[in-house]
C-alpha cells in the first residue's frame, strides 16, 4: 500500500513551506490565488486523500471540500451548561452544524453532568468508536479538560479553562477577540472625560474572562491610568461551589456598597454580569447612565431589550462556526499539526446604558 501523502509531502514537492500548503489546503490566512491554485493543483496530482475536489467557486474554479469519512462520522459535542438562544454560541453551533453536514458529519451533542466532572468519566451517551472529533463549549474544569484531551482524539475549545498553573492544553483553541475592543471603549470614554473605569466579572472563571479583564488592565496601562483594586470586582461569593444568580447579586451587592465612590465606568465580562450590575445598581439607588456607564460583552438578546439597552461588544457567532470547522477539520486530516489558537473579530456596540 503507498503512504499516506501528507501536507509535508506537498510542501516538499513544491519547494514551498509546511504552512503556506496548509493555508491553501484549509482555505485560511492570506495567499496568492496562483499559488493556491498551485498547491490544490499538487494536492490533486499527489493524491492527496484527505481532501476531494467536490465544489466550485463563484469563477468556476475547483475547491477543496473535505471528503465523508468511511467510519467515525460523528462529532461531539460535550458541554457542562444547557446552551440556551441566549447564549453566544447558538448561532455559531448553527453554522457550524450546517456546515459539518455538508461534510458528511453529525454533530451530537452530550451534556456532562457534575457527579461526572468529579469522576472524569464521560456521558454515558458519549461512544468513542463513532466519534471523529470533540468539540468542547462551556467546558471549564482543566482537570476534566485535560482528562478529554488524553483521549488522544481531535479536541476543539471553543473558550476554555484557565491554563495557570497548569499545562496549557494540548488541543486547538478558538476564541473571539477580547481584548481590542476593549481598548477602543476605554479610548472612547477616556475622550468623554471618563477616567475612573472599574472591571466586574469573575476573571478566573474561563479564558475569555480572563483576556477581557487583562485587556481592561492592558487598556487603561496603554492610556496612563491605574486600576484600583476597589473597582475591579474580579470574584464571587465564597464558601458556594457553584453560586447561584442570587448569590453572585448577593456578592456585587455587599462589593459595591462598601464603595466610597463609584467609578465613572464598569466593565463587565459579560452581558449578563453587566444585567446583574445594572439590577444591583438600580436597587441601591444608582442610576444607569446617569451615576455610571455599564458596557457588557456578547450583545445578547437581553442586551438590547434591558433597560437602558446595553453597550456591548458583539460577537461575530457566524464566523466563529465556520473557523471551528476549518480548526477541528484539519486537525482530523492532520493529526500531527502544531496545536493552533484563533482569535475571531468583534465589533463594539454603543447604546444606551453609555449615553449614546
Amino acid at each position: 500500500m503507498a503512504p499516506r501523502v501528507t501536507i509535508q509531502d506537498i510542501a516538499d514537492a513544491l519547494g514551498i513551506s509546511r504552512n503556506t500548503v496548509s493555508k491553501a489546503i484549509n482555505n485560511t490566512g492570506v495567499l496568492a490565488d496562483a499559488t493556491r491554485e498551485k498547491v490544490l493543483k499538487k494536492a490533486k496530482e499527489m493524491g492527496y486523500k484527505q481532501f476531494s475536489y467536490e465544489t466550485f467557486t463563484d469563477n468556476n474554479k475547483p475547491s477543496l471540500s473535505i471528503s465523508t469519512p468511511k467510519e467515525r462520522n460523528e462529532i461531539a459535542l460535550l458541554t457542562t451548561i444547557f446552551l440556551s438562544n441566549s447564549h453566544f454560541s447558538s448561532t455559531l453551533l448553527d453554522k457550524f452544524q450546517r456546515e459539518l453536514s455538508r461534510l458528511g458529519y453529525s454533530l451530537t451533542m452530550h451534556r456532562i453532568l457534575p457527579e461526572e466532572l468529579d469522576r472524569l468519566v464521560l456521558p454515558s451517551s458519549f461512544i468513542k468508536e463513532r466519534i471523529a472529533g470533540i468539540v468542547c463549549i462551556e467546558l471549564f474544569d482543566h482537570e476534566y479538560a485535560k482528562s478529554i484531551c488524553d483521549l488522544g482524539m481531535p479536541v476543539l475549545f471553543i473558550d476554555s479553562p484557565i491554563p495557570v498553573p497548569d499545562e496549557p492544553l494540548e488541543a486547538d483553541k478558538l476564541y473571539m477577540d477580547n481584548c481590542s475592543n476593549i481598548f477602543l471603549f476605554v479610548k472612547e470614554m477616556v475622550r468623554r472625560g471618563k477616567t475612573k473605569i472599574g472591571f466586574i466579572g469573575e476573571y478566573l472563571h474561563c479564558y475569555s474572562f480572563f483576556e477581557r479583564y487583562m485587556g481592561y488592565r492592558d487598556s487603561m496601562y496603554l492610556m496612563g491610568l491605574p486600576c484600583p483594586d476597589e473597582y475591579c470586582i474580579i470574584k464571587n461569593k465564597e464558601g458556594i461551589r457553584n453560586p447561584s444568580p442570587s448569590d453572585y447579586q448577593e456578592y456585587l451587592t455587599e462589593c459595591i456598597q462598601k464603595l466610597e465612590q463609584l467609578p465613572d465606568v464598569f466593565i463587565c465580562a459579560n452581558d449578563f454580569v453587566a444585567l446583574d450590575t445594572m439590577h444591583v445598581l438600580k436597587k441601591l439607588g444608582y442610576s444607569v447612565p446617569g451615576d455610571v456607564y455599564l458596557c457588557g460583552f456578547d450583545d445578547s438578546p437581553e442586551s438590547k431589550v434591558a433597560t437602558p439597552s446595553l453597550t456591548t461588544i458583539h460577537i461575530h457567532s457566524q464566523i466563529m462556526g465556520f473557523s471551528a470547522v476549518h480548526l477541528l477539520m484539519s486537525r482530523i486530516n492532520e493529526p500531527s499539526l502544531n496545536y493552533r489558537t484563533v482569535h475571531t473579530e468583534t465589533s463594539l456596540i454603543y447604546r444606551e446604558s453609555t449615553e449614546y
